[in-house]
């Protein structure tokens, strides 16, 4: 997670960079998020550290999607790969028509524009299946597991699988 200072800093790009020199880190491996409120702030610096790290091979995420009044708008514009779907959408979508119907929207949309949907707040099997038919890229939420230390998830490592 990248907050709208640290994306808004002209030197952020150059700072990753050189902790990717660092680290040896492979860059087409980092997902950063931002929320949409955070791009904003800045446009123009955010867009442009955005970019130069999309060169790289950094990919981004923009994260509650649907919680901003222009969202659209910044989507349309904002060097994103990912569509993070605000959980607020998600979390009744089994009991909620127009929560359902906002998140097949926010799928659709982000699709037509060639980016990789993702549900936030997915609680329960029930709302993993209905994501799935919806066409859901991916989810995040206690469905999969609860958060823990990164060393017991591989300790504990579980595979998932929807059908």
């Amino acid at each position: 997670n990248l907050s709208g200072q640290s994306i808004c800093d002209d030197s952020l790009a150059d700072y990753i960079i050189q902790q990717f020199q660092l680290t040896k880190v492979d860059p087409h491996k980092i997902v950063f998020e931002i929320t949409e409120t955070a791009a904003i702030s800045g446009l123009k610096q955010a867009t442009g550290n955005m970019k130069r790290l999309n060169r790289l091979g950094c990919q981004f995420a923009l994260d509650d999607f649907g919680s901003g009044l222009s969202s659209f708008t910044y989507l349309k514009n904002l060097p994103v790969d990912y569509l993070k779907i605000d959980g607020e959408f998600v979390r009744n979508i089994q009991s909620d028509q127009k929560s359902s119907s906002i998140v097949r929207l926010f799928n659709d949309v982000g699709h037509t524009l060639g980016k990789r949907t993702v549900a936030e707040y997915v609680q329960d099997f029930a709302t993993l299946t209905t994501l799935k038919a919806i066409g859901v890229d991916f989810v995040q939420g206690n469905a999969l597991g609860i958060p823990a230390p990164l060393d017991t998830f591989f300790e504990n490592k579980r595979q998932f699988s929807v059908v």
